[in-house]
């Protein structure tokens, strides 16, 4: 194993800065080869410190240049430099005093993605979590805040697009080809949201005048040629705009917003004040390029990113352990807005849909942590599903607890008193209870407790008295945090046998309710409902109203009637997918005990009359006929998987569900075909979900690939045409049509890198063994680059985490290739190996030769002294 030195960071070891920002001065001088910073912080020794005690800033391979002090070079003898730490000494005791610090930079060289880098010939900068420290020494945390006011100079054909944050004040020429801008951002914030672009760039430019009548300038700078393909998210911008005044009062507070979409970039986006850096498979898009599923996943990211103006940069985090206080808010409100502009219920779903598939895993897992860690080793590695997806989660119990009026009460407080501060989930949680008038001092647990909570729900039903009992058990996991009672609110109804829900109230219970919410907040409590003229249908955790595992031994005959009448149209979804998966997994364990599989007959009909219900919208029967992946029945199965015959289960499944269904699913696609040109709103979208989601099983009943070729050829979309070659390439890879197909896919889009991305995940994916020789050969394509991040994912994650039966292989061959990727990949950019590493996760979840094997190629990449510190804290936490 190689050494560390590195010590981990602790909560409890927080204090403010022994010195105060105030504001920031910067000039950044931009050349072919590298870049020259200037920075000057105005300081002041904060109250209480020593008057002897050193400023102590952090660097992260930085050159050092020039140090002065109020305009004067500062003596050798005074300081201590190295790449990674500025200390210096004797600085005056009382007033404000100008620390000026020049440091040179190489962009080009930068293949972190951290700091300032150049890609394609654009200069950008990415400083969340720690990539500020990368620029130029500094208090490089969360809690410091200060106005900046910064220059950026560079050669005008190079670089005719110079943005920073904030609002443009200055520009000019320099001669020489060179010229200037200058940005002045009047809100104090924290290092990690700096940002600049500069570059030869596109732009499509609107505009949007607030609720209060300010007008914003708004842009969206692209890579040249490719403005046109931010139309879209132009749209999404301005509706996320206004949303946001309207659903939470808030209005955007610069003359301008930027947007920049850039091909390298490690995350999805980033919020950075009035300049939003994003990835640009979350701008780009057009019906030829894009699927109904980019449209969404633009409309989120966008929305999302510009939700942060409040939670997250008017008001941001204390220190990295709040990081879920910026970005669970944040993801409970993009999820709020795209439940709004969509379907309510089929939003839900995904979002549930996504928790399970990421965040359950890791809850455990060996990379298990609480919502708010108490520690950690490389802050970058807890950009994590609990954090985002389970955060939210935490946001919208808050809001179920308290309804939706005392909710939006505690959100005004908390914007009111918070304004321009660096706050805490203490503060967040206070501002609900005295808005609300509510003790949340135990459901705060939620956010120190980590794992997955169990509530058993049983029934019993006689002599016109239903009694509900409620269990709760939390089992302690590779965190070792706390099991405590959590306050669990629990939404239910009783459904009668035609469709609606009851409105009566228990006579007695041992826990409190409000409306159809239980607060469950002890291990166990009863409900007694009694005078029932007949034994309702018990609909339970109706819109997922807390992340939990549902334990509730209903009777195949009462889900199946709840997935017909019940009024909750998710929790229709929820009750027929989980008795869908507890058949898969018992399934699966008969086909590794050396039985025959074999799929229930009433559980295909149950999906073949949702598929055929008119009543429900499009988009929603689709989700209700989708068959639960390997990767879920595995975690369904828990223990001592065996990949393979979790594979044969759900094929076993999708067979039956084809054969039954032929004849509607025939005639349901027909009736669906569109007529018009694409449109990506939300009904046409329901349709084209809908008829696609009929294109595999029709496939599997004919048992040969000329349905999904004639859909290929006739495709006029992206979302129709991946659709059919993902079929192709999944269902039928020898078939001389596939090959046909993924040539003439790659022929077509050879220049467009963000569909080029599919066309290698849709092969890292395809479920057959022999995937995993056939990302070994992708990986020498001319069109595959390691160093961007997006090329990256897409091969080597959709082995890794979307090809359980390749990756999973039984002789090891899939986790030997994936760990010597990485280490190619942690040389170059150690944020996305560390990501990718993740997919080990559920090693010990297999059966014991998997174990071995995935341990054995953990323990290759451990023992390996080059490996970066990101890297290291995944691969040690998965072992330990």
């Amino acid at each position: 194993m190689r050494s560390d030195d590195g010590q981990p960071i602790r909560i409890e070891d927080y204090r403010p800065t022994d010195f105060v920002l105030h504001e920031v001065e910067m000039t950044v001088r931009l050349f072919e080869g590298h870049a020259d910073v200037a920075a000057s912080l105005t300081l002041e020794r904060r109250v209480g410190t020593a008057p002897a005690a050193p400023l102590v800033l952090d660097g992260d391979e930085l050159s050092l240049v020039s140090l002065a002090l109020d305009g004067n070079a500062l003596d050798a003898s005074s300081f201590d430099a190295s790449p990674d730490r500025l200390e210096v000494r004797d600085l005056p005791a009382t007033g404000r005093f100008d620390l000026e610090i020049a440091t040179r930079l190489a962009p080009e060289t930068n293949t972190k993605l951290m700091g300032l880098y150049r890609s394609n010939g654009i200069w950008c900068t990415q400083c969340e979590a720690e990539g500020f420290r990368r620029i130029t020494y500094f208090l490089d945390r969360p809690d410091v805040l200060a106005t900046y006011h910064v220059r950026l100079e560079a050669d005008r054909a190079s670089a005719p697009v110079l943005l920073a944050n904030g609002n443009p004040t200055a520009s000019g020429d320099l001669g020489e080809g060179r010229h200037f801008a200058v940005w002045h951002d009047p809100h104090p914030k924290p290092s990690y949201l700096f940002a600049l672009v500069a570059g030869d760039l596109d732009v499509l430019t609107d505009d949007f005048t607030t609720a209060s009548g300010a007008a914003v300038d708004l842009a969206i700078y692209t890579e040249k040629g490719l403005a046109s393909r931010a139309t879209y998210a132009m749209d999404a911008l301005k509706r996320s705009m206004r949303w946001d005044e309207t659903r939470f009062g808030r209005e955007y507070d610069l003359t301008v917003f930027n947007i920049v979409a850039i091909s390298d970039f490690n995350m999805g986006a980033m919020e950075n004040k009035g300049l939003n850096v994003f990835n640009h498979r979350y701008v780009l898009l057009d019906p030829d390029t894009a699927t109904d599923a980019d449209y969404a996943g633009v409309e989120t990211v966008i929305a999302h990113e510009y939700f942060h103006n409040w939670t997250g940069n008017r008001i941001t985090c204390r220190d990295w352990f709040q990081l879920c206080l910026k970005e669970g808010l944040t993801v409970y409100r993009d999820q709020e807005f795209s439940a709004d502009e969509r379907s309510r219920a089929v939003k839900r779903i995904a979002s549930v849909h996504g928790l399970k598939a990421q965040q359950f895993p890791e809850d455990q897992g060996p990379l298990q942590h609480p919502v708010r860690p108490t520690r950690y080793r490389e802050i970058n590695n807890f950009y994590t599903a609990t954090v985002y997806e389970k955060g939210a989660e935490l946001v919208r119990m808050i809001a179920t607890i308290l309804g939706e009026a005392r909710f939006r009460s505690g959100m005004d407080l908390y914007f009111a008193r918070h304004d321009g501060e660096a706050a805490t989930i203490e503060d967040f949680l206070r501002c609900f209870e005295e808005a609300g008038d509510a003790d949340l001092s135990q459901f705060a647990l939620w956010y120190h407790q980590a794992g997955t909570p169990t509530l058993t729900v049983s029934e019993t039903y006689s002599d016109r008295r239903l009694v509900l009992r409620l269990d709760q058990d939390l089992q302690r996991g590779a965190a070792g945090t706390g099991t405590e009672p959590m306050h669990i609110p629990v939404r239910f109804g009783l459904v009668g046998r035609d469709g609606k829900d009851w409105t009566i109230a228990p006579m007695a219970g041992g826990a409190e309710i409000e409306g159809d919410v239980i607060h469950l907040t002890t291990r166990s409590a009863e409900l007694v409902f009694e005078g029932l003229g007949e034994r309702p249908l018990v609909s339970v955790l109706r819109g997922f109203s807390a992340p939990v595992t549902l334990q509730f031994e209903q009777s195949d005959e009462d889900r199946l009637a709840l997935a017909r009448l019940d009024p909750d149209a998710f929790s229709r979804w929820r009750v027929l997918t989980d008795l869908v998966g507890e058949h898969l997994r018992a399934g699966a364990m008969r086909v590794a005990a050396g039985e025959p599989p074999r799929f229930e007959p009433r559980i295909v009909e149950a999906l073949l009359a949702c598929a055929a219900d008119e009543r429900l919208e499009p988009a929603l029967r689709a989700q209700m006929i989708a068959i639960p992946g390997e990767a879920e029945i595995a975690r369904l199965v828990g223990t001592n998987v065996d990949p393979e015959a979790v594979h044969t289960a759900r094929e076993t499944a999708l067979t039956a569900l084809a054969g039954q269904g032929a004849s509607l699913f025939g005639r349901l696609r027909e009736t669906l075909a569109e007529d018009g040109p694409f449109s990506p709103d939300a009904a046409s979208v329901g349709r084209r979900t809908l008829r696609n989601a009929l294109l595999l099983p029709l496939s599997i009943a004919a048992g040969r690939a000329e349905l999904a070729a004639s859909a290929f050829a006739a495709a006029d979309n992206m979302t129709d045409r991946l659709t059919a070659i993902t079929v192709l390439a999944h269902r039928f890879p020898d078939d001389t049509r596939t090959a046909q197909a993924l040539d003439a896919f790659f022929e077509r889009y050879r220049s467009d890198a963000l569909v080029l991305d599919k066309w290698f995940t849709l092969q890292a994916t395809a479920p057959f063994p022999g995937a995993v020789e056939a990302v070994e050969r992708l990986t020498d394509h001319p069109q595959f680059h390691l160093a961007n991040p997006n090329r990256a994912r897409a091969l080597i994650g959709g082995l890794a985490s979307g090809n359980q039966r390749a990756f999973n292989r039984a002789d090891g061959a899939g986790y030997r290739l994936v760990a010597k990727l990485l280490a190619s990949l942690d040389a170059l950019n150690p944020q996305t190996s560390a990501r990718l590493a993740t997919a080990f996760r559920s090693w010990r979840s297999f059966e014991p030769g998997r174990q071995a094997l995935a341990r054995d190629a953990l323990l290759t990449l451990a023992a390996r002294d080059d490996l970066s510190r990101d890297l290291a804290d995944i691969v040690d936490r998965t072992l330990a």
